[in-house]
This record gives structure tokens, sequence and C-alpha cells, in this order.
């Protein structure tokens, strides 16, 4: 592990200005009369919610939006140890498939709500904006173009609850909220603790893949191969020590510190490499070294990594009238992930440093740090917030065990290949009062807001020998130092970002909203919001939402909404700039990736980007009839406008003659390219049942059945129509199908949880529908049928202070079919990479903990 060394950048000016206007109006208010009563809602926190209602104190059951809350001990029932995987185990509706060799989406991996992109859903830490990773996701992955939040920065046992509004909320909370919100509520305890270890491992065996077992040469003087069995692996060795604990804050205030330590060894799930390693003899015979090479020569799996976090959040009352809050988080990840092998013979080799071939590997540095300090309070009639927010990203890129193969037999073997970096201020000035109205059955809530945002989003070139092309020939051979030709530019698998990749951008946006919530009659509840916001990039736009709760008896009620919605182009998809090896059905090309802004770009036809725009419609009941059993489901539309898509790989003569120089054979670039409808229905339900004698059990139920559908696509620029490409060059039917078909339709989760004196019992069993990992060519489309995964935990007292839990996930060690078994067209590498990278619970297989926690 490196030197722990978080970074945290000078204030702006203009965010300066904007938190001392702010901080001068709280000043004023300090001769208010009482503070807010915190301690009641404590007592029924599992009801309480920070999301979808501005209204203080309003619950899960009277929501008029559809509303999960998943509680800390559903979390330590999963054994999982990564906050993404444990949503992916616990949500019918969350995707998070863990790809491989997707160069930086192997450090830093998206996931999915009702199926829609990454960035679609607003993330929130105690209903305060995160920022997002500074990654964006550019290769064949879900997910692909987007910059998400990155939920494994924030360690599990910091968490108190998390609440997922399934429900457009952009006129509520801005942009990203179109599929809906996730909120992490942390742990606010002022004494007591716990400390915990954690040791797991995979202990499986590959399905369909058998065992290579030995290296021979056939009659015709070809490799021949003897396989056994499935394939058997005992790898992904993870040790995760945490640690959390309370304080008090004087007489009034609290402190909780929560950290976390995760050490996860590398999991390889390749299947051996056919192909011949060496160049052929003088007279045609095989070499005597392909009898004895390593064929497992890919790593394909999850990357080894080491993951460090800190988390503090405090509060204190500083008089009857208010009361200070702050968080603070800091984490680093130090991760390897493995490229594409560059075998002997390869012409991006150079024998005379790797004369069997090598593996090159992506490492990443990532700091993620975030700081949020504000005052709340009451002032007359009014309750009010104000917040200072600020987060950061930094993904550092190194490359290992590589070379540039056009600096010939000195080229070096690492590379320090340049950086991301993204950053967010925010500023937010939140009012809420009661206002009676004669009309209504109930006081009308009314809350306003002003937020200020700021965002700067930085690339650093990597070192010179990283990105240029050098005077060596291919294979690192000497030849015309003037006309080449010129061996592969550039660091592999990872060239570095060269000096005209690099940019520091930024941007800022001011916004306003009202919310009005009343109970119109005694069984009508009405909210209406809207939202204003102008960006000094793309302009302004405004949003606005309608939601409904109609009472019809105690224990049944109807709920439904409408709104629209906006999503802001990313910095990231405006200003990312990088070429990387890209393999298009396993040949690999140098591929560009041009902002939208860029000359290249330009010369396409780009338009640049505008926001996206959406319409959100969904309408449910809730039926709960006593304590021990509750039924919701909820029906969902969601129309999205001018969505924004990474382009195909554009290729050609012509292209290829734009692109002369920039060292990449192909381009792509981001656009507003396509219309899409998602439509789906969410069932969640929940019973308990009690015995005399024997505890009780509670069972949970989940569905989700989502359907994703481009509607539009929108016509290319006027440049490419002119050159003779069509609809499918710019946007293929590729892109159409990871976008309709790359994530589940349907998810069920089902679980029971048994609690008796000393024993808690947890079966858990999911069952992921049937997704597609789609190919250009029809024989390569990949589809991947619905399986049942099921977890087991177990967990018994042995002192009042001490726990211990033993658990499998995947119990039955269930992978995906193989690849070779559901294409017609089998490749060299359906059968290297046996498994695809869609599967939405992975291919790791089984996995089998062990867990010890000390109370106190």
């Amino acid at each position: 592990m490196k030197s722990t060394d978080f970074y945290f950048p000078a204030l702006k000016r203009s965010t300066i200005a904007v938190a001392a206007v702010c901080g001068s109006l709280i000043t004023i208010s300090h001769s208010a009369s009482a503070a807010e009563n915190t301690g009641a809602q404590d007592a029924n926190i599992e009801k309480i919610s920070v999301v979808g209602s501005r209204r203080i104190g309003r619950t899960i059951n009277d929501s008029p939006v559809p509303i999960d809350v998943i509680d800390a001990a559903s979390i330590q029932a999963t054994g999982l140890t990564e906050t993404n995987m444990i949503l992916n185990t616990l949500l019918p509706s969350f995707n998070f498939p863990q790809p491989s060799i997707t160069d930086g989406t192997d450090h830093v991996r998206p996931a999915q709500l009702r199926g829609l992109a990454p960035d679609h859903t607003l993330v929130l830490v105690n209903g305060k904006r995160r920022h997002t990773s500074a990654l964006l996701n550019v290769n064949g992955s879900a997910g692909r173009g987007s910059s998400a939040v990155d939920l494994n920065a924030i360690p599990a046992n910091a968490i108190k609850r998390i609440e997922v509004l399934r429900d457009g909320a952009a006129a509520q909370y801005g942009s990203d909220a179109i599929a809906g919100v996730i909120n992490i509520v942390l742990k606010d305890n002022d004494e007591g603790g716990e400390l915990s270890a954690t040791y797991g491992a995979n202990v499986t065996k590959m399905d369909g893949v058998p065992d290579l077992k030995s290296v021979t040469t056939d009659a015709n003087g070809d490799l021949a191969f003897t396989t056994g069995g499935d394939r058997e692996r005992t790898d992904g060795q993870t040790l995760t020590l945490r640690a959390n604990t309370g304080f008090t804050w004087g007489d009034d205030g609290f402190v909780a510190v929560a950290a976390e330590y995760r050490d996860r060894n590398a999991s390889n799930r390749a299947d051996f490499d056919p192909r011949e390693n060496y160049a052929r003899q003088d007279d045609g015979s095989i070499d005597p070294r392909e009898l004895s090479v390593n064929r497992y020569n890919h790593i394909f799996g999850n990357g080894a990594v080491e993951d460090m976090a800190l988390f503090v959040n405090a509060g204190k009352s500083i008089n009857n009238d208010l009361e200070f809050y702050a968080t603070a988080g800091m984490s680093r990840r130090d991760s390897q992930g493995s490229g594409f092998y560059r075998r002997a013979q390869d012409s991006r080799n150079v024998l005379a440093i790797y004369p069997d071939g090598f593996l090159p590997a992506i490492t990443t540095d990532i700091k993620d740090q975030s700081v949020v300090a504000g005052l709340k309070g009451i002032y007359g009639e009014w309750n009010y917030d104000v917040s200072f927010n600020y987060g950061g990203n930094e993904l550092q890129y190194g490359v290992v065990n590589t070379l540039n193969t056009s600096l010939g037999p000195t080229s070096q073997t690492e590379f320090d290949a340049g950086a991301l970096e993204y950053d967010q201020y925010l500023v937010n000035f939140d009012a809420s009062r009661l206002i009676t109205v004669d009309a209504f059955a109930s006081d009308m809530n009314l809350a306003f807001g002003l937020e200020f945002r700021e965002e700067n989003y930085k690339i650093t070139a990597g070192e010179e020998n990283s990105y240029i092309q050098g005077s060596f020939g291919p294979g690192g051979a000497e030849t015309d130092p003037v006309d080449g030709p010129f061996g592969a530019a550039g660091s592999q698998v990872f060239p570095g970002f060269t000096p005209a990749s690099a940019g520091d951008n930024d941007r800022n946006n001011w916004s306003a909203y009202i919310d009005l919530e009343a109970d119109v009659t005694e069984i009508w509840n009405v909210a209406i919001a809207g939202r204003y916001e102008d960006y000094s990039d793309f302009g302004s736009t405004f949003n606005w939402k309608w939601s409904n709760r109609i009472t019809v008896t105690d224990d049944f009620a109807l709920r439904g909404s409408i709104s629209t919605g906006f999503r802001a182009p990313s910095l990231q998809q405006q200003y990312f700039t990088s070429i990387s090896t890209v393999f298009v059905d396993g040949v690999p090309t140098e591929t560009g990736t041009f902002a939208p802004s860029s000359d290249v770009a330009q010369a396409l036809g780009s338009p640049g980007l505008d926001a996206e725009e959406s319409e959100n419609y969904s309408l449910g009941f809730t039926y709960s009839p006593n304590a021990d059993f509750n039924l919701a489901i909820d029906f969902y539309r969601i129309d999205i406008d001018d969505r924004i898509v990474l382009s195909n790989n554009l290729s050609g003569d012509a292209i290829e003659t734009l692109l002369a120089g920039t060292g990449a054979t192909r381009a792509r670039f981001f656009l507003n390219a396509i219309n899409s409808r998602t439509e789906g229905v969410d069932v969640v339900t929940s019973y308990t049942l009690r015995t005399k004698d024997y505890g009780s059990v509670l069972f949970n139920a989940g569905l989700n059945f989502n359907d994703n559908e481009v509607t539009d696509i929108l016509p290319p620029p006027d440049v490419l129509q002119g050159a003779g490409f069509d609809q499918d060059n710019l946007f293929s039917d590729v892109e159409l199908r990871r976008f309709e078909v790359g994530s589940p339709k349907s998810k069920i989760n089902l679980s029971a949880s048994w609690s008796y004196d000393a024993y808690n019992v947890t079966l858990r069993t999911t069952r992921y529908g049937e997704t597609q990992d789609p190919s250009s060519i029809a024989e390569r489309n990949e589809v991947i049928p619905a399986e049942w995964i099921t977890d087991l935990d177990t967990k018994m007292m042995l002192t009042d202070n001490i726990d211990v839990s033993l658990g499998v996930n995947n119990l039955f060690d269930v992978y995906p079919k193989p690849t070779r078994e559901l294409v017609d067209d089998v490749t060299t590498f359906s059968n290297i990479f046996p498994y695809s990278g869609f599967s939405p619970y992975g291919f790791t297989g089984r996995y089998v903990y062990g867990k010890v926690t000390f109370t106190f």
C-alpha cells in the first residue's frame, strides 16, 4: 500500500464567496425559538425517510412514492463487503455486473437502477449530493458511456441504512435523478461500536470449462491438448477489517467514526490459450517451448485490490435554536487489472524484452474524499438548513509489465499513464414551514431552496514515453527513421494520455426549487415540486413533479406521480479524450475517444452536447393490514429524449485519413443520439411469522420486471450522411441492444431470516432474468439464460459481545453458461474468456466466508 496522502484542493473564490453569504444568513438566526427534536425520530428510525418528501418526519408507509429502506442488520447478513454488491443482492431493480478486461471499469464498476444508465441515479449521503467518479466507462460493458458514483468508496460499516427512492426526482433534487435516488444514511451513535474481521475466498469449480492436463503435437505437427474435468479454483482470498465507534461531543453532540481495510487477491476464470505463442522454426515445425509455456496466460475476473476508508459523521447543538453537523470521508484504492496477453510472436512485442510474450496490466491509485458541513435550526416558523459540500475523486493510471513497441529493445516496462480528476463544490440553502390553509384537511408544508454547484474535470498527461511513437518498427525492429513502418505507439494495453488529450475544464450552475405538500382532504395527499436550473455551458431547464396518495382504507392506499426530469451532460462526457486498444469482435483496434468539441469530432459533424430530458409516470398501491405484513406494487414508465451515448467505433478510409497522426484508426464521440422508453413493475412484500417457542421468521420478496426500448435513433450529423455513413455506423445495432437487453428483464429476490435466542440464519435466493451480450456478428450474439443464485448466512452469539458468522454466497456454485455453448461462431477468445462480462451475478462462483464481531 502506498502512503495515504489524500488531497483537498483549495476552494475556489466563487464558492467561498457564496459560502460567506450563506454563512452570514445563519448568524442572524441565533434568536430563533425551539430546536427540532430529533430524538423523537430516533425511536422510529426504521420508518422515517430523508428522501421522497421535504416534509419533516414523513414515514415510509405514508409516502406517495415507492421507497425501499435497507437497514444495517440486512447489510451485515449478506456477508458481502462491497456496497454495490450488497445492493445488487438486496434490491430487485439494481444491476451490478462485474466485467473484466475493461480498462478503468475493472477498478470502478458501474451499477444500474431499472436498467438505465448508471448516471441516471442520483446518490446522496445524509441527504447531500455525492460526487461522481472521475472515470468515464468507455469500453464494452454495461453502463458504457457513463460516469457514476463509486458506492464502494463508502464502507458498509459506516452505513446506518440505505434509502432507495424508485421514482423520478429531478424536480426535487436536480440532475441525474431520472431512475431514482439512493440515499446513504450514516451511523450517528454517540457511544458503543464494534470491531470485526471477515475472511473469505472463492472455492469453486468452473462449470463447462475443462482443466488442461497436457500439451503435445499431433501427427500433422500441430498443437494437441488433453483436458480433464471442470477446472477447480480457490482464489479471491479477501480479508476485511472493520471498526466503528461513537463518542459524545459535549452534552448533546456525537461523533461517529467508521474505518475499513480490505485486501483482495485476484480471481481468474480464464481458460487456456490454444494459440501458438512462438513463431515456427525455419523448417516449419513447432517451437519446443510451446509444450511447456504457461497456457493460462490471461487473467479474467476480479483484480487484486487493496482498499482503505475512513468516514466521520458528527453533530452538535449549538443552542436551543441551532445545530451544527458535518461528515467527512476519505478512501484509497490500489488495484490492478490485466489486459490482453501479447504473444511472443505478436508484432507489439519486443523479443529482447519479453522472449515468452507478456501480460500487460493497468494499475490504478484511486483517491476519494468528501466534506460536508452545515447548520440547521428553526427561525420563528421556519426550519432551515444551510450547508457546504465538497467532493473529489482522482484516478492515477499506471501500466506495468508492458512496453512501448516503437521504442525498441530499450523501452521501459512501467509507465505513468496520467490521471483523471473530478471535483464538485456545492452550497445549499433549504427552508420549510407549515402553513395553515383552511380549505385543506392539514397544514400545507412549504419548502424552497437555492443551490450553487461548481464542477471541475481535469486530465493530466502521462509521461512522454507512455504515448509517443518512437523510431522502431513492429516487433521493435530497426526501420527507416522517417518512413517507417513504425511499431505501435504508447504503452501497450493503455497508452498514456497525450498533451493534446490533457485539459482542465469547469462549469457552474445555479438552481432554485419550491415544494408544496398537504392533505387536501382526509384521504388525499398531494405534493407538487418545481425546480429551475441554469448551467454555464448549455443553458437552463425547468422541471416539475406532481405526486398523490389516496388512503382508501386504513390498510389500503393508492399512489402515483407524474414528473419531468433531466440529466446534464457530465464534464467527463464533454471533455474526455483518449486512445486505447479496443477489441471489436475479437480484433484489436486502436480506437480514439474524442471530445465532442474537438477538431476531430467536429469534422465528423459533432453538434456538441445538450441535456437529456425525461418524463416519469408511476402508479401503484400499498396494502398493510397489520404490523407483520405489507405489500406494495408500483408500475412505472420513463421516457427519455436526447439520451447521451457514445457513438459506434467509426471506421473506414475516410475516417483513417482524418485520424492520420493521432495514433488511432477508429473514432468515437458522445452525442445526443437516441430516445428511449423504460416500462416495468416493482413488487415488494414482507411478512413476519412469530412463534411462541422458536423465535420469528422474517420473509421478504421483491420482484422487478423491466423493459427498455430505444424508440428513436436520431439522424446522424450531415457530415457523416454526406460521407455515406448511415445510422448503423453512428449508433450500431450492438449499442442499441446493449441498452435494450444488456441488463436483466426480470429479477426476483426471496429471503427468509430466522431469529431465535442466540442464533440468526438468513437464506436468500435471487433469480436473475435473461440478459444478452450483444455482438455486431449475429452468430456471436450471446443470450445468457436466467439463473437462481442462493446465499446462506448463519450467525451465533458466543457471548453478549462476541458473535461468529459463517456463510456462503452462491451456495450451489452457479455460473453463467459458457460462451462457447451460447454462440454459433466460437472464436479463440470465446474459449479464453469463457463467461460473459454482462452476467448480472458475475462469474467467480462460490464464495465461502467467516466473520468474527466484537460489540461494545
